[in-house]
Formats: C-alpha cells, sequence, structure tokens
C-alpha cells in the first residue's frame, strides 16, 4: 500500500518490532486486520447479492461491527504509521460498511416506489465504483495480490451499481459470484500478511511490485 513519500509499503515478511510508547512506529502493521474484516464482511454478503442464501440480515452485525469499526480502527493504524493508501482504502471501506449497515437498518425509503429505490441504492454504488477504481490505480504500486482485490472489487461494485441501477437481478448476481472471489483474495491477502510476519519470512508470496 502506497504512502506519502518514496517508500512502496508491501505486507509485512518480516516480525513486527516490539511495541514502544510514543511513536508511530510501535503500532504492529494492521494490514492484515483490515484485509480480514472487508473479506469476511464480503463474503458474506455476496453470497445474499448471488442469491446462494436468503438471509441477508446476518450481515449486518459483521458489517458494523468487524467491517466497519475495526476497519476503520485498521484505517486510522495506516494514518499513524504514515501509509496513505492503506489509511484511505481502510477507513472508506470501513465507512462503506457502516453506511450500509445504516443504510439497510434505518433509512426510510417507504416514500418512494421500488425502482426508485433501487435506483438511488444504485447511485450510491456507483460512486463506490468510482472510488474503487482511483483506488485500483493507485493500488498498481503496491503488490499483485491487492490489484488483484481492486481490479476485481471494482468489476464487483459495478455489476452491483448496474444491476441496482437497471433494475436487473442478474447483474446483480454476477456482482455476488465476483464479490466472492474478491473476498477470497482478500483473506489470503490478510493470511499472507500474518502468516509472512509471523514466520519472520516469506512464506506466502503476495507478488511484491
Amino acid at each position: 500500500m502506497t504512502a506519502t513519500h518514496a517508500s512502496v509499503p508491501t505486507l509485512p515478511t518480516g516480525p513486527q518490532a516490539a511495541p514502544a510508547t510514543g511513536t508511530g512506529s510501535s503500532f504492529a502493521d494492521p494490514g492484515p486486520l483490515g484485509l480480514a474484516a472487508f473479506a469476511m464482511t464480503t463474503f458474506i454478503l455476496s453470497f445474499a447479492n448471488a442469491d446462494l442464501i436468503k438471509a441477508e440480515p446476518v450481515v449486518f452485525g459483521v458489517a458494523l461491527f468487524y467491517g466497519g469499526v475495526v476497519q476503520v480502527f485498521a484505517g486510522m493504524w495506516e494514518f499513524a504509521k504514515g501509509n496513505t493508501f492503506g489509511a484511505t482504502a481502510f477507513s472508506s471501506y470501513g465507512a462503506f460498511w457502516l453506511a450500509f449497515w445504516y443504510l439497510t437498518n434505518h433509512t426510510d425509503l417507504t416514500g418512494v416506489t421500488s425502482s426508485q429505490a433501487s435506483h438511488g441504492v444504485g447511485l450510491f454504488l456507483l460512486a463506490w465504483t468510482i472510488f474503487t477504481a482511483y483506488m485500483l490505480i493507485a493500488s498498481l504500486r503496491t503488490n499483485t495480490v491487492l490489484v488483484v482485490v481492486f481490479t476485481l472489487l471494482t468489476v464487483t461494485f459495478a455489476f452491483l451499481a448496474l444491476g441496482d441501477l437497471t433494475t436487473t437481478p442478474d447483474l446483480t448476481k454476477i456482482g455476488g459470484f465476483v464479490g466472492i472471489a474478491t473476498a477470497v483474495v482478500a483473506w489470503y491477502a490478510s493470511f499472507a500478511g500474518v502468516t509472512n510476519a509471523t514466520f519472520g519470512r516469506t512464506v506466502l508470496p503476495t507478488g511484491t511490485r
């Protein structure tokens, strides 16, 4: 994940330094945590989007606490470490899951038609498609696994947005299946980050660029 200065941070491959109070460098790498939170929440919701399960509300608690709160915390820790890319990504997608939770639980859409509501959600998803597309461009300076994650996520958001904007359920289903693939790759990125840091060497490659 890219920083504001010349160095190009990647997922950790060595052991983390022992904590020391008072400096940003005392933080362990929050990347694996943020990726894990993103992956699990995306995995569960994508099963609902792909119409493989009928109980979408099972994701709400995970979206609020793990995908939302925990991922925002990961973003704040990335700010402390000076990682602009990680801070922007985790804080933003954490906010996405918090917004999703609020939208599905507390937004009153009874005053509009089902088509209008679908178009409104489609616009919400289109905005996230645009954000993810430019984060994909920024990810080209990170590693291959993260590039794959952001490529798949861009495609996921695009299909979900089109599905709601055109009220075409089959497009939403495609977005759900691509979302499952996105989650699996994000889980691998998290697995690689925490494993490589714990073992103090590269056990799982990420394709450092």
